[in-house]
């Protein structure tokens, strides 16, 4: 009924009369106070409900998983992705977040309340980014892998993978690849675009995940028969969904204020979500594994040109990737004989990598789209991203093989990790 603008207006009036005589002058400085605390409270919530939206994601995370590894893993599923968290969010508070942003949130108290404390609730938001990282690698890796040495490569990760190529990109050294003056742009007339995180988040997670689920090898008896199912179709969807709802605040949030927020990146969002579902639903024959997923890749692959592509183009992006995910998962794990248990390769990796190319063609004024992206540019911090997460990857989960280990024992594999990791079943009343 009324603006912000006309209670502003209101409550300026009301010190007046209240506060005694006063000038003009005075008058406006408390409209114009008035009016900065405002919009200073306004981006507070807007970045706090966004962070809260992508904390929700990791639930969403967590039962895609829950529904996708059999009963006797469930458990695992649920505390891997809730202790990950907390590793990451330790870690990026330590380490992560000053490489990436060059920020100190170590600073006394005071130091960081301006503007209603938006200091923490950035980080707060870019943490729901960087805990995606191991969230993603989890489901690779699942039903095998050890608990606490995968929560150490997914530590190092985020302290210190993500935040170079954070900082690369978007953070506090992306003049370089991300400036408008910069190198990129300089030499292929514009600098590298992703939004909202198709490269940045899902690439990096998915090139990570893939030396570790080939380090780690198939499950036990994955290829000696077709008896390995996944436990729980409505989990899955319900992990789908809640992963679905939460995009709205990765991608549309990513605006960082109010003021910047677009309704085009909720749209383009929508019409991804629903092309990589079609594409999905219509090449699988109506699987519903598959269904789901397309949702999720079309989501993955819009984050980077989310704010540049017009409707139509974001649908087909969508489509491509709801595609790829099928066509890949296929080869990937059936062909190649790669157990990826819930297909993050080529849903975050490949989806990922296409969403960071897709943003260089599709936004192009020539299609629609906004402008101001090279696919070049696109292209060679894509294929640069990629080749970093994979030697990391590599690294990381090499020496820990050579060292400590990274997949379960047999034994513990075969009773499942519930039981072998976490002494308790996913339905104990069902074992009395």
């Amino acid at each position: 009924m009324f603006s912000r603008k006309m209670i502003l207006a209101i409550l300026a009036g009301g010190v007046f009369l209240f506060g005694g005589v006063s000038t003009g002058r005075s008058q406006e400085v408390i409209g114009e106070t008035l009016m900065a605390d405002g919009n200073s409270s306004a981006n507070a919530l807007f970045l706090l409900l966004g962070a809260v939206m992508i904390l929700a994601m990791h639930g969403g995370f967590a039962f895609l998983e829950v529904g996708s590894v059999r009963r006797k893993n469930q458990v695992n599923a649920l505390n891997k992705i809730i202790c990950e968290w907390g590793f990451s969010t330790i870690v990026y508070f330590l380490i992560g977040y000053p490489i990436a942003r060059g920020v100190s949130l170590l600073a006394p108290v005071n130091e960081c309340l301006a503007e209603n404390g938006i200091s923490y609730l950035r980080f707060f938001f870019f943490l729901g980014f960087a805990a995606c990282i191991p969230a993603i690698i989890s489901g690779g890796v699942a039903e095998r892998a050890k608990f606490w040495t995968n929560a150490a490569a997914g530590a190092i990760f985020v302290a210190l993978v993500y935040p170079l190529i954070e900082g690369a990109t978007w953070g506090a050294f992306s003049g370089f690849l991300g400036g408008t003056d910069g190198w990129l742009a300089r030499h292929f007339g514009a600098p590298f675009h992703d939004f909202a995180g198709s490269v940045v988040v899902h690439a990096t997670g998915g090139w990570l995940a893939f030396p570790a689920i080939i380090l780690l090898g198939a499950r036990i008896k994955r290829y000696d028969s077709n008896s390995i199912k996944v436990s729980s179709i409505p989990f899955l969807a319900m992990g789908s969904w809640i992963l679905i709802v939460g995009w709205f605040g990765f991608n549309v949030m990513s605006a960082g204020t109010l003021s910047a927020l677009s309704g085009l990146v909720a749209i383009n969002s929508l019409m991804a979500m629903v092309g990589g579902t079609m594409a999905a639903m219509l090449i699988s024959k109506n699987d519903a594994g598959f269904v789901h997923n397309g949702a999720l890749a079309g989501l993955v692959a819009v984050c980077a040109g989310s704010d540049l592509y017009h409707p139509v183009s974001a649908m087909v992006v969508g489509m491509v990737a709801g595609s790829i995910f099928v066509f890949l998962f296929e080869a990937e794990t059936k062909h190649w004989k790669i157990d990826d248990v819930l297909g993050v390769w080529p849903l975050h990796g490949m989806c990922g990598a296409w969403g960071g190319v897709a943003a260089g063609i599709f936004g192009q004024k020539a299609l629609g789209g906004l402008g101001g992206v090279s696919f070049f540019s696109q292209l060679l911090v894509t294929l640069g991203v990629v080749t970093v997460a994979l030697v990391s990857s590599t690294l990381v989960y090499g020496v820990l093989k050579k060292t400590v280990g990274i997949r379960l024992a047999a034994h513990d594999e075969i009773i499942g990790a519930d039981l072998a990791v976490h002494s308790i079943e996913a339905n104990p009343e069902e074992a009395l």
